[in-house]
């Protein structure tokens, strides 16, 4: 049975792709602060699910991630869906520096110790759930934007990184557009996806152990728009 961990399971895009692995054969770790949300899922499969409630900008993620992956006996996947942003057009920087926290700081130190811990085993696949937002800037959600951006090109690294090992390592950039979780903010919301639709379309990326993925496919159309956009045209939007 293949050993999975899903950081940020209590809900959204994480908890609809714990229950996809689950449906595949998956043992799976899941995390998250609502410990409530986490004992429910583990009650609905209690062969199936491990729990291990914490806060990811708070806590040893390292300390924790490692008895987690004990529990398991072992670790195939470990899923990074973990994220935050909030509109931030005055540049509250409690805002920002919240964002900060979980999607640079966190972050950083959870793909670290995976990548080092895949490659300590000699294989392994790190997916990390990123966002077309990371492409360009934005004035609306400087932050999340940019800490976006941070996630594509540690990604992209530590894609460089398995290469030279040549072991099998697999690191995969997941960039959604919209999905309908409580990340989705603003108005004139368009191409919104379901949790499950968007989750399924994950999995499938995973299982073909794509570099980069969109999430759902057409957003891949909108993220080539944004890179091939003039800056002086960009910049009045």
């Amino acid at each position: 049975m293949k050993k999975a961990i899903i950081v940020g399971a209590s809900s959204g895009i994480g908890n609809e792709l714990a229950k996809i692995l689950v449906e595949n054969g998956y043992k799976v770790g899941i995390t998250g602060r609502r410990k409530p949300e986490l004992e429910k899922m583990r009650e609905s499969r209690p062969e199936s699910y491990v729990i291990s409630s914490f806060d990811c900008t708070t806590e040893n993620n390292t300390e924790k991630l490692t008895d987690l992956t004990n529990k398991l006996g072992g670790l195939d996947l470990l899923i990074m869906s973990s994220g935050t942003g909030d509109l931030n057009e005055k540049l509250n920087y409690e805002i920002e520096n919240k964002t900060n926290l979980l999607n640079v700081n966190a972050f950083t130190e959870i793909v670290d110790w995976t990548f080092n811990y895949f490659e300590k085993e000699g294989k392994g696949h790190l997916a990390a759930i990123s966002s077309i937002a990371g492409i360009r800037g934005s004035r609306m959600a400087p932050a999340y934007n940019a800490s976006k951006a941070y996630q594509i090109n540690y990604l992209e690294g530590l894609r460089q990184k398995a290469t030279k090992t040549k072991k099998p390592i697999y690191v995969t950039d997941i960039r959604p557009g919209l999905v309908d979780t409580d990340m989705a903010k603003g108005e004139g919301q368009f191409w919104v996806a379901s949790k499950r639709k968007a989750a399924q379309q994950i999995f499938e990326i995973i299982k073909r152990k794509k570099s980069v993925g969109y999430v759902t496919k057409r957003w891949w159309l909108i993220g080539k728009i944004l890179r091939i956009l003039p800056k002086n045209i960009y910049k009045k939007m």
